[in-house]
């Protein structure tokens, strides 16, 4: 449908105009050299819905009454989503021989045995469903409530990752007890077990929308891994302190292996563990009671 884009030209000022409003409802920002990004992808859009010019897109988006699908439409098309199952082996190592042991011990000295796992930016669920099978690997968490949730702003990968049917290259860094495991072959695809899919949900959620994400509720450790690259720092800062309001006291927030909070926040600690370093959301000065 899309093989053949035409060409339409953005004007400084409708590039000013769109990129304000990505920027207002998302937080991803295109700097000055990546208009010819945005004026590539929403001609997608100018096309779909026969408009003549960038300008009369952004009436669109910020006025007609199919706005609010329109948005979700544009997130799609601006967002990219490469990722697959089990990215980041040394981080995972953390998570399974470090993190968890530590928070099973503190929570099990008061009784707690509850878990929840936020998997922000989850794109096409391999994360999520990763947590996931790992989680169930751990013998030690049988009679545990566990909870992972996926959450990402484009309705298109959410509905691959409800789907949970992958092709072979979501698997390069999968071993094949995890495919044999949690997996059955469909139409020449892995469909992922239903043991996997229960411990997870997944729903829309953009990372700017503040009245959902109080609907969250606490957790133990989020997983927000090469998502705040498409952010400036002021809306960086932002969504890390969503994080932190988010996180209970002691626990982990875990970026990519490139992101760093450097000149973003003091809010967390730098926690370096055998296997990884990590972000963790400091212990209250007096008490440290939850």
């Amino acid at each position: 449908m899309f093989g053949n884009d035409p060409e339409y030209l953005m004007s400084e000022e409708e590039f000013r105009l769109l990129r304000d409003l990505v920027y207002n409802h998302c937080g991803m920002y295109f700097a000055s050299e990546a208009k010819y990004l945005l004026e590539k992808r929403l001609s997608r859009r100018l096309a779909f819905h026969n408009l003549v010019s960038y300008k009369d897109y952004y009436h669109l988006l910020k006025y007609d009454l199919r706005k609010d699908q329109e948005l979700s439409d544009l997130m799609d098309v601006l967002t990219t989503n490469e990722t697959y199952f089990f990215r980041e082996a040394f981080q995972l190592k953390a998570f399974t021989d470090e993190i968890i042991p530590e928070i099973m011990e503190e929570k099990g000295k008061r009784g707690d045995r509850t878990l929840r796992i936020w998997s922000a930016g989850c794109s096409t669920g391999e994360e999520p469903y990763t947590i996931a099978m790992l989680l169930l690997e751990m013998r030690r968490l049988d009679g545990w409530r566990l909870e992972v949730i996926g959450t990402d702003i484009s309705q298109r990968v959410l509905q691959h990752a409800r789907k949970g049917v992958y092709s072979k290259s979501s698997f390069r860094a999968t071993e094949n007890y995890y495919l044999d495991r949690y997996f059955h072959e469909h139409d020449g695809n892995f469909k992922i077990s239903d043991k996997v899919r229960e411990l997870v949900t997944i729903s829309q959620l953009n990372l700017f929308d503040h009245n959902r994400l109080a609907l969250l509720g606490r957790m133990d450790i989020i997983f927000c891994r090469n998502v705040i690259i498409y952010f400036d720092q002021p809306a960086k800062k932002k969504v890390i302190e969503t994080f932190y309001q988010a996180l209970y006291p002691g626990r982990f927030l875990l970026l990519g292996h490139s992101e760093s909070l450097m000149n973003v926040t003091t809010l967390f600690t730098l926690r370096h563990l055998k296997n990884d370093m990590v972000y963790q959301k400091p212990w209250p000065v007096e008490g440290g009671a939850l």
